[in-house]
């Protein structure tokens, strides 16, 4: 395995001494059931799978949708090397908020031009407001000071708000965005000529198209006037949740009458920080590779209500509980989908004394054939 600068784990090699390993259209979960039946004696660590090909995939859909619309790539929602390196590649610029994340963005050659350097404006389920941004009554005065200090402001950048589904939410703050504008041209300051529409995109592919018809509707009625305006976003969760799925294995179990109770080797000072228990039950998948080999998938083994704990001593430390799983033994494995935002290579901890930052990463791409 290699590791990178920013201790996560990248580019697990297979037998081959490849990085990269080829799979069918659906052939993800079967890619993890070969690397965990194969090997399963050899791990005992959670393993992410970042696809290639859902990542290629998302950017077309921005591209198709949102044309006139450069992705400024927001890299704390998921810094992994092997992911940042397929944005670049793919045209992404970068969003960074810190030192760390500029470096780990300049390690993968890209250019100090492609970067922009932001800290957070909010109807959201992670509303922003109430720390980054200005309010109405403050931007006059704002723009006054930058003029009186010679400061260059070129122009304005909101963000709604993670994971929005109020997608008017994007026609208020882009009319809000027009009044600034006309503002500085009233004071005298020099034409503004960038509007950042931040984040806040789900990885649901009709929700985006509902938010890129409310963003270009919006761009149409206020900025018709502004030929030169050079738009930008700062997508996160749209390019990362859906590429990544993460493997966890079953280290404890207890029975008591018909609840079952696991605990498996990630949780919630990892992978699972920011993961509701409802988002982390339509996630599961069960691979009893260790307990029933014939019948690894779990098909007809009789199912109980079970809960699902971390690794760690907290109490919180808790997955779910109350959902109905397949009698699974120490040993076999939970696979959860779209764990690709603000997972373990954003969030993760060693609280505990269990790393959480450096979970290894397997890297698959499409077959072409």
């Amino acid at each position: 395995m290699e590791s990178c600068p920013n201790g996560n784990g990248i580019g697990l090699l297979d037998d081959g001494g490849k990085k990269e390993t080829a799979i069918t259209k659906d052939g993800l979960m079967e890619f993890v059931r070969s690397i965990i039946c194969k090997t399963q004696e050899e791990i005992d660590e959670p393993f992410y799978v970042f696809d290639l090909g859902v990542v290629i995939s998302r950017y077309d859909n921005w591209t198709k949708e949102l044309p006139m619309i450069h992705p400024y790539y927001a890299v704390k929602c998921n810094p992994d090397p092997a992911l940042l390196d397929a944005l670049a590649a793919l045209g992404s610029n970068f969003d960074c908020a810190s030192r760390a994340e500029i470096e780990s963005v300049l390690r993968l050659g890209v250019s100090p031009e492609r970067i922009i350097y932001a800290n957070p404006y909010s109807g959201a389920k992670y509303p922003l407001d109430s720390k980054f941004g200005a309010n109405p009554e403050e931007v006059a005065p704002l723009l006054e000071a930058a003029k009186a200090s010679a400061l260059s402001v070129i122009g304005v950048s909101f963000h709604i708000g993670c994971e929005t589904t109020n997608f008017g939410a994007f026609r208020g703050a882009i009319a809000a965005a027009k009044t600034v504008f006309d503002t500085a041209t009233r004071l005298g300051l020099p034409k503004m000529r960038v509007l950042d529409i931040g984040g806040g995109f789900t990885s649901s592919n009709l929700e985006f198209h509902e938010a890129a018809t409310t963003i270009k509707d919006a761009l149409q009625s206020y900025f018709t006037d502004e030929s030169k305006l050079t738009v930008i976003s700062e997508p996160g969760r749209f390019f990362a949740e859906s590429s990544f799925t993460i493997a966890t294995k079953i280290i404890g179990k207890r029975v008591r009458n018909e609840l079952r109770e696991y605990w498996i080797n990630d949780g919630k000072y990892g992978s699972f920080n920011c993961i509701p228990s409802d988002e982390a039950i339509a996630k599961c998948n069960s691979l009893a590779c260790t307990s029933n080999g014939a019948n690894p998938t779990c098909k007809a083994l009789r199912k109980y209500s079970s809960t699902v704990f971390g690794p760690t001593c907290d109490a919180i430390d808790k997955i779910f509980t109350g959902q109905i799983l397949p009698e699974l033994q120490v040993g076999d494995w939970l696979v959860f989908s779209h764990m690709g935002a603000y997972t373990a290579p954003a969030c993760g901890t060693s609280f505990n004394g269990f790393n959480m930052c450096a979970i290894p990463t397997y890297v698959v791409r499409p077959n072409p054939n």
